[in-house]
């Protein structure tokens, strides 16, 4: 593998967890939002990663993390029978999104470090490439 080849990897999972920091800032904006049905609340979304071999037997060209897409989490959404809410449905119930702030905080906390230590590869590959043309003056 070619030291040029790090920043592509480096780059990708930069690329990667920048989507997760704001998929994880859109949950925790939506932590306290309501609906009058379950079909309109909001809910928790995560991206999902795939790892892309550097594999020249099997067509890959480049190694590093690809976004396959964002899920929906099927986790069930709280439900409060409050009729005198603004959103309250005919039932009287409103709907509150799933989304747990704890665990995105970890999440954000978890992303944020994996960002950094992404900057930190492509660093350390740049300074060892200056390094690298500098043995030879």
């Amino acid at each position: 593998m070619s030291l040029f080849n790090v920043f592509d990897i480096a780059g990708s999972g930069m690329s990667a967890q920048s989507l997760r920091l704001n998929t994880t800032a859109s949950n925790l904006a939506n932590a306290d939002s309501v609906s009058s049905s379950l079909g309109e609340v909001y809910r928790t979304r995560s991206p999902v990663f795939a790892t892309v071999m550097n594999d020249a037997q099997a067509g890959y060209k480049q190694g590093g993390v690809q976004v396959k897409g964002i899920v929906e989490s099927q986790a069930p959404v709280r439900q409060e029978y409050n009729p005198s809410h603004p959103m309250a449905n005919n039932e009287g119930y409103v709907f509150h999104s799933n989304v747990d702030p704890m665990s995105e905080m970890a999440n954000m906390m978890s992303a944020s470090r994996s960002y950094q230590n992404n900057v930190e590869i492509a660093n350390t590959a740049k300074q060892l490439l200056l390094r690298t043309l500098q043995l030879g003056q």
